[in-house]
């Protein structure tokens, strides 16, 4: 099937279908509604074709709608069906989610999204279970994600954070068992050297992640066996 992959930021929203070799995006701002974001979403896809539809959230998700406002949209998320608004079946999951399936390669993965917070996610298994690291303290009176996000950049200068980030992945590394680690957003490209067991996510992972929520998974001891991801809440 054909799938239209929405990532939804807190400076744009990009789409790309999976039957399209091209990316298209628009401003989002504080003022952008889940029902603004339909329609624009619309009218720049009139010419896709797509079946299905994935959207990547900046916030938390439950029962494939939103579960909290975002900070950096309009409000009226809380509950938003997508799939009534398109009239086409649709998948919602938190946007570290989509990223993280999107950079798996096997094993048992932790992903690390460096941008505004900090979003986290595990996938192991062809299960992707949403985490929020930061709320953990990295410290005694700072979060994970004010002392790894960009207030912490900001307010520490780039040699702390980087230091930072070494210190919360290297923990979170053995805390979680993982076999490596996956820095994504749009600061992961600061982190230089990565730490040990660590690699950077790339532009398309959204992209990839979104196509995978409709993947079934052939099982290589049973060809009859399919399953697709699933994401734990």
């Amino acid at each position: 099937m054909d799938v239209l992959v929405i990532d939804v930021g807190g400076s744009n929203v990009k789409m790309r279908a999976s039957a399209a070799s091209v990316t298209r995006k628009f401003g989002s701002d504080p003022a952008l509604t889940p029902e603004a974001l339909v329609e624009r979403v619309q009218q720049m896809t009139s010419d896709w074709q797509f079946d299905v539809i994935s959207v990547g959230y900046p916030g938390l998700v439950a029962s494939q709608a939103p579960e909290a406002e975002p900070g950096n949209l309009g409000d009226g998320w809380i509950g938003f069906d997508f799939s009534d608004a398109f009239g086409k079946p649709a998948r919602l999951v938190n946007d570290a989610v989509m990223q993280a399936l999107g950079a798996y390669d096997g094993g048992r993965m932790l992903f690390l999204g460096l941008g505004t917070g900090l979003g986290s996610a595990l996938v192991t298994e062809h299960v992707v279970v949403p985490l929020e690291l930061g709320n953990l303290p990295l410290g005694s009176e700072v979060t994970m994600a004010e002392c790894l996000g960009r207030q912490g950049l900001e307010q520490n200068g780039e040699a702390q954070w980087r230091a930072d980030v070494h210190r919360a992945t290297t923990a979170l590394l053995h805390a979680f068992a993982a076999d490596y680690v996956v820095l994504g957003g749009g600061n992961a490209d600061r982190v230089d050297p990565l730490p040990e067991h660590t690699r950077r996510g790339g532009n398309e992972d959204a992209f990839t992640g979104g196509c995978r929520l409709w993947e079934e998974i052939v099982e290589p001891h049973d060809r009859e066996a399919e399953r697709a991801w699933r994401v734990v809440r």
